[in-house]
C-alpha cells in the first residue's frame, strides 16, 4: 500500500458508529489533516536515519474516539497491539467484540503473529479488549507497573476488597526504562505520569505511543483531574516526551475532531512543540493553571464508573453470578465535584 492513508469502513450494530481504519505506511494521517503535522519529507530530515520506522495501523473507534494500533515488525511479521477497545453500549448494557474483531482480521489478512498485547494505562472511557484479544491469539499483556497504585486507589472506590491490587492480572508489569522486542525491533517503556498514576509511553524506533498526554496540536494536552492526576506532574512528563528528537511520530490515544474535522491521530515531536495549544510558547505555572481551570469544567468521561472496574482487573469482565449474568457495581457520588454535562 502507498504512503497515502488508506480508509475502510466497517458496518457496526445498529445505533453505533462504525470504526475507522487507517493503514500507515511511512505517514499516518488523512490527506485532509496534512495541515496539522510536519511533512513527511521534513520529518524524514528531522529524523535520526538510523532509527527503525515500525509498520503503524491504526483502528479508529467513533464511539469512544479512541485510536487502537497494530505496531509491526515487517522483517518477522511480529506485532504489538496497543490499547485495544472492547466495546461497550451503556444504555443496554451490551457488550460486543467488533473493534478487536476487525485488528484480528487485519493481523490474519496480513499474517502477522501478535506478541504483545499493551495497554498505556487503565481507561476512564472504554474497556480494554486485552483479555479478549489473550484469548484469541495467546499474546502476552502487559501495562505499567505504577497500575498498583490504581488499584489500591479504585478498590476503595468501589469498596472492592477481594480486588488482588499486585498487578498480577497482567502477564508483565513494565518499570521505566524497561526494554523488549517486538519481532527485531527494540521497544522501550517511559513512565509518563499526570494523567494518572500508572501512565507509560511506549518507544518502538521512530514511534511513541503516548495515548492521553498529548492530544494532536489543535487539541492540547490530557485532563489530569482523575484520582491520581497532577497537572505539574503531567507537565513534567510532557518535558521528557518532547525531548525525544524532533523527527519522532507521536500517537495519541484520542482524537475528538475538533471543529469537525477528521480524526487525526499521528504528529512529531517538532510539530507539537511549534503549536500544541496547551503548551507552545508556555511555561510550566501556566500550563497548570490552564490546565486545571479547563479540568474544572469538564464533566466525567460517562464510562468512567463503568470502565474502571473492568480495566483494573485487566480487560477482565465481573464473573457471572448465579444466574449466569455478569453485572457492573457502580458506586454513587464517587467523584463528588465533578462537572456535569
Amino acid at each position: 500500500m502507498s504512503s497515502a492513508t488508506a480508509f475502510a469502513t466497517f458496518k457496526p450494530p445498529p445505533d453505533q458508529a462504525s470504526p475507522t481504519f487507517a493503514h500507515i505506511s511511512g505517514t499516518c494521517i488523512s490527506r485532509r489533516c496534512a495541515g496539522l503535522v510536519l511533512s513527511l519529507a521534513k520529518g524524514f530530515k528531522l529524523m535520526n536515519q538510523s532509527c527503525p520506522r515500525p509498520a503503524v495501523t491504526a483502528f479508529y473507534d467513533h464511539f469512544t474516539f479512541s485510536v487502537q494500533y497494530v505496531v509491526a515488525d515487517l522483517e518477522t511479521n511480529q506485532c504489538a497491539i496497543i490499547d485495544p477497545v472492547l466495546d461497550f453500549d451503556e444504555k443496554s448494557g451490551t457488550i460486543a467484540t467488533r473493534n478487536a474483531d476487525a485488528i484480528l482480521d487485519f493481523i490474519a489478512e496480513r499474517n502477522l503473529a501478535v506478541v504483545w498485547i499493551l495497554d498505556t494505562h487503565p481507561h476512564a472511557d472504554h474497556f480494554s479488549a486485552a483479555q479478549y484479544l489473550k484469548q484469541k491469539t495467546g499474546a502476552l499483556t502487559a501495562i505499567g507497573v505504577h497500575v498498583v497504585d490504581v488499584q489500591a486507589l479504585w478498590k476503595d472506590i468501589y469498596n472492592w476488597p477481594s480486588l488482588p491490587d499486585d498487578g498480577s492480572q497482567w502477564d508483565r508489569l513494565f518499570r521505566d526504562g524497561d526494554s523488549f522486542l517486538i519481532g527485531s525491533l527494540d521497544a522501550k517503556v517511559l513512565f509518563s505520569p499526570g494523567h494518572t498514576l500508572a501512565s507509560v509511553t511506549y518507544l518502538v524506533g521512530d514511534a511513541a505511543f503516548v495515548h492521553d498526554t498529548l492530544f494532536m496540536p489543535d487539541s492540547g494536552t490530557a485532563r489530569a483531574d482523575f484520582p491520581g492526576g497532577n497537572a505539574a506532574v503531567l507537565w513534567q512528563t510532557i518535558q521528557k516526551i518532547l525531548a525525544l528528537p524532533d523527527g519522532t511520530r507521536l500517537y495519541t490515544g484520542h482524537d475528538y475532531q475538533p471543529g469537525g474535522r477528521e480524526p487525526c491521530w499521528m504528529s512529531t515531536v517538532a510539530e507539537q512543540k511549534q503549536s500544541n495549544i496547551h503548551i507552545a510558547g508556555k511555561r510550566e505555572a501556566e500550563f497548570i493553571s490552564l490546565r486545571n481551570a479547563r479540568d474544572r469544567a469538564l464533566p466525567m468521561p460517562r464510562l468512567i464508573l463503568h470502565a474502571l472496574q473492568v480495566n483494573i482487573a485487566g480487560g477482565r469482565l465481573p464473573a457471572a453470578e448465579d444466574n449466569g449474568k455478569r453485572y457492573l457495581k457502580f458506586p454513587l457520588d464517587a467523584l463528588e465535584g465533578a462537572a456535569w454535562e
